[in-house]
């Protein structure tokens, strides 16, 4: 008499997992952007902007604006604020209040556009749908950030509300990485120069890395040597200041 109801117990576990399954799927296909960088649209919000502009490009669009110069990484940062400025042309910037460039290699790799209260979109949500349709994205994007941001191919984008208006902020994701390589191999080549053990060509001496002598060592006579072992192989002795 308890044998009936099994197959009914299956048949209910299996549609609810097939259904979660569904739902799975249905999750994961809105949150897949496959867009890359030099597919999106010359959407009007973004005001002309696009990652992967040059200097000259950029010029073109704002003459006003100026550049600094790029750190040595390579990178440079810029900003306008078309709203408080006389010298930028307020019609083909009407509803922004400010714009940050990156560039990387003199190329633009992070646009971020600050509205005005006065931009169409105010809320997150509107302000999300109506991006997505515009720049031909994907409708959903996950939260990130006290705002929604969505991760394509080489590239995201982030929305938020910020001082109570809406903002956007496209990043180069590749350039990114480019940048943090960058970075991590300069700090690992001042580790090693800073452990590096000097030595005095005039004096066969070598000076480690926590002997204060070493500043003394004229640079026409420097000799860069891995660590002591290798001055020493190559003879030099300790200089007697660093004993």
């Amino acid at each position: 008499m308890f044998c009936k109801p099994i197959p009914i117990i299956k048949t209910t576990l299996w549609l609810l997992l097939w259904a979660l399954s569904n739902v799975t799927t249905t999750s994961a296909q809105q949150l897949t952007c496959s867009a890359k960088i030099d597919q999106l649209p010359d959407a009007p919000e973004l005001r002309g902007f696009h990652l992967g502009m040059t200097y000259d490009q950029v010029k073109a669009r704002v003459p006003p604006i100026q550049f600094g110069r790029a750190d040595q990484f390579g990178v440079a940062k810029t900003s306008i604020n078309p709203s408080f400025g006389p010298q930028f042309e307020k019609a083909s910037f009407a509803d922004v209040r400010t714009i940050s460039l990156d560039f990387l290699d003199g190329k633009l790799v992070t646009l971020w556009i600050g509205y005005e209260n006065t931009f169409k979109w105010q809320k997150l949500d509107e302000f999300v749908s109506g991006m997505s349709k515009s720049l031909n994205l994907p409708a959903a994007w996950p939260p990130k950030r006290g705002g929604q941001e969505l991760r394509c191919d080489g590239f995201s984008v982030l929305a938020s509300v910020i001082a109570g208006s809406p903002g956007i902020r496209l990043t180069d994701e590749a350039a990114q990485e480019t940048i943090a390589n960058r970075r991590e191999e300069a700090a690992a080549a001042a580790e090693v120069a800073e452990a590096a053990v000097i030595g005095d060509q005039r004096t066969k001496f070598y000076y480690p890395s926590d002997c204060s002598e070493r500043e003394k060592v004229p640079e026409a006579s420097r000799i860069t040597f891995k660590d002591k072992d290798e001055a020493e192989k190559a003879g030099y002795k300790l200089a007697k200041d660093c004993q």
